[in-house]
């Protein structure tokens, strides 16, 4: 970890507290009705640092946490809450790290983040190529699916910063939104990963 990171990891209950009282940061958007999408979620696919591709088809029958994450962040402390979510409920739960320097706080490319994430925080789960997350010609094509109304049945809330989380049920519904000050090991999220 670099000073500035060291920084944010002792700063960062502070931070989150802060961050809970921003309607942005905190805000949760849950899905009024069960309805599938107009766009499959098991057609996406999305590519690896490694170049190999995860094809989102697998996840049929588990629940899918997407967040767009940063090393430099003040939000970085989740990868490890991401990581504990993803062992506590690995039968049920895969949780996908999008990479992305929209808000200027990932500067690593893929193999830096990758060992970032392993050494500091022992990351199991899949971490994506680095990609753009907000809206644009450059989207990645799952968070183009995540704020499309049109394609994901009703969400159009596009990342406001750094660990936004989408949750995505076991039949492919995306079910809720949750801003960056709410934590993957927050009773929000744990409730409706058990709901679903």
């Amino acid at each position: 970890m670099n000073f500035r990171q060291r920084f944010l990891q002792i700063v960062y209950p502070a931070y989150v507290r802060l961050s809970r009282v921003s309607p942005n940061k905190a805000r949760v958007l849950l899905a009024k009705e069960a309805t599938a999408p107009p766009v499959s979620f098991y057609s996406l696919s999305a590519e690896l640092r490694d170049g190999s591709r995860l094809d989102f088809a697998d996840f049929k029958n588990k629940n899918v946490l997407l967040v767009n994450t940063a090393s430099g962040c003040g939000f970085t402390e989740q990868y490890d809450q991401m990581q504990r979510l993803f062992k506590a409920f690995k039968e049920d739960l895969v949780v996908l790290a999008f990479p992305t320097n929209d808000f200027g706080e990932e500067k690593s490319n893929d193999e830096e983040i990758a060992i970032f994430c392993r050494e500091n925080f022992r990351v199991g789960f899949p971490i994506i190529k680095k990609g753009v997350v907000k809206k644009g010609k450059l989207q990645h094509a799952v968070f183009n699916w995540l704020t499309d109304p049109h394609k994901n049945g009703w969400n159009s809330q596009q990342p406001l910063w750094n660990f936004c989380k989408y949750l995505v049920n076991k039949e492919g519904l995306l079910i809720a939104y949750l801003g960056s000050a709410i934590e993957p090991t927050g009773d929000e999220i744990q409730e409706l990963v058990t709901a679903h």
